[in-house]
């Protein structure tokens, strides 16, 4: 009776640790290991998906206006996305390129928060009346020119940091 209740346990115990082995792994949209890789290929991956998105929210601001309303929560998508994507980009930097941008990231982050407000002056003046249409031109042009000295920035900080160059 022992050995039968001995043997019914192992082969549970196999079964457990067989399914907790090979059983499915729970999915993540992030980087499951902690913080993202911080190898030379993640950087210019996340730079070359920085630099599409870049183009996509230029591309963005250059069609909304032909959208009516729904430009406006087409261009704020894009430039969430753009946000988030540069997020990405500076996860893969290592602490001696961290340490040596800070300042550069920094001016980078507060050019973001810059372009943000020209959501704000939207929202603005729509509440004062303006013509939507008007309204999203002018944020658009705004954003458009914007994003482009941003980007612009980005290059030369990208170079000296040596980013994708390990």
């Amino acid at each position: 009776m022992k050995l039968c209740l001995r043997r019914a346990i192992l082969r549970i115990a196999t079964c457990l640790s067989g399914l907790a082995i090979f059983g499915p792994l729970p999915v993540s949209a992030q980087w499951p290991f902690g913080s993202a890789p911080v190898t030379p290929q993640a950087q210019r991956n996340a730079l070359t998906a920085l630099r599409s998105q870049i183009k996509f929210f230029q591309n963005t601001t250059r069609t909304a206006p032909n959208y009516g309303t729904a430009a406006y929560d087409n261009v704020l998508g894009q430039f969430e996305t753009l946000r988030a994507v540069y997020n990405g980009l500076k996860q893969t930097l290592n602490a001696r390129q961290l340490d040596k941008g800070a300042n550069s990231l920094a001016e980078l982050d507060a050019g973001l928060e810059i372009l943000n407000e020209a959501f704000t002056n939207c929202q603005n003046d729509f509440a004062a009346g303006r013509e939507a249409r008007q309204a999203i031109r002018s944020m658009c042009q705004a954003l458009r020119e914007g994003s482009q000295v941003w980007a612009q920035e980005l290059e030369k900080i990208c170079s000296q940091l040596r980013v994708g160059f390990g």
